[in-house]
């Protein structure tokens, strides 16, 4: 059997024969190549999810659920490129929270800590998290998936996955109205709750420890058996900016 130098290989020996400037050149311009085909993959695999969690959502074409109804299906891809589709879930609880670091209610209960609290008193029982941008691009504080994976690091974020709905399917098919703005759905695929993260509709940090977090207590119930008590609360926050 013959085996073939990888590229690599090929150029390293090219090195001992020419000039040191032009074997590192070669070198260069070949791991450039690779990393180029690389990226563009990247953005292949996403544009695909993308076309593909449009068509899942308008063949569902329907009113956004209410509490109680079956939640729409959905392919999107997180920060990093990974594909996620809700069915993949079935059996879990699965918490969607629409979010936009722009926003001065989101970085309220994330620099507190609120948010990433709730976020892992949620995975650690189980729940999957899936924190959602439906920013559109033009918007000013749109940010892109690295930069929107670093800030969600630097909060000590705890989701399952972030995804990016910057063409607004995903949102509009749910009714997301704000950041944040929560939903809960059962290991059944119902939607058991809709609405804001807590009772207090400001964007003061003190006001946090007063509130009554809606999302802790709406899981606690469902994983405990128990029928949730406030399954439809007011979300408050910002204004998604959507696609138009």
């Amino acid at each position: 059997m013959t085996i073939e130098p990888s590229l690599d290989e090929g150029v390293e020996k090219t090195m001992s024969a020419a000039p040191n400037n032009a074997a590192h050149r070669s070198l260069r311009a070949a791991r450039e190549a690779r990393a180029a085909l690389s990226r563009a993959s990247r953005r292949a695999v996403m544009a695909a999810a993308m076309a593909l969690g449009a068509s899942l959502l308008m063949a569902q074409a329907q009113a956004a659920p209410a509490v109680g109804q079956k939640a729409p299906d959905f392919v999107a891809v997180d920060t990093s490129g990974q594909r996620h589709q809700l069915s993949d879930f079935a059996g879990k609880y699965v918490v969607l929270e629409w979010t936009n670091p722009g926003c001065p209610f989101v970085r309220k209960h994330y620099g507190s800590g609120n948010l990433p609290a709730t976020q892992k008193a949620a995975t650690d029982r189980g729940v999957v998290w899936l924190a959602i941008n439906s920013t559109e691009r033009a918007a000013s504080d749109y940010l892109p998936p690295d930069r929107l994976a670093a800030w969600m690091k630097e909060q000590k974020a705890a989701p399952t996955a972030v995804l990016m709905d910057e063409d607004g399917v995903l949102g509009q098919a749910y009714g997301a109205r704000t950041t944040p703005h929560l939903f809960i759905i059962d290991p059944q695929g119902t939607l058991v709750y809709a609405g804001g993260i807590d009772s207090i509709a400001s964007a003061r940090v003190d006001d946090i420890q007063h509130a009554t977090n809606y999302v802790n207590q709406a899981l606690g119930e469902a994983l405990g058996g128990k029928p949730i008590s406030a399954a439809s609360t007011k979300a408050y926050g910002c204004t998604i900016k959507y696609k138009t």
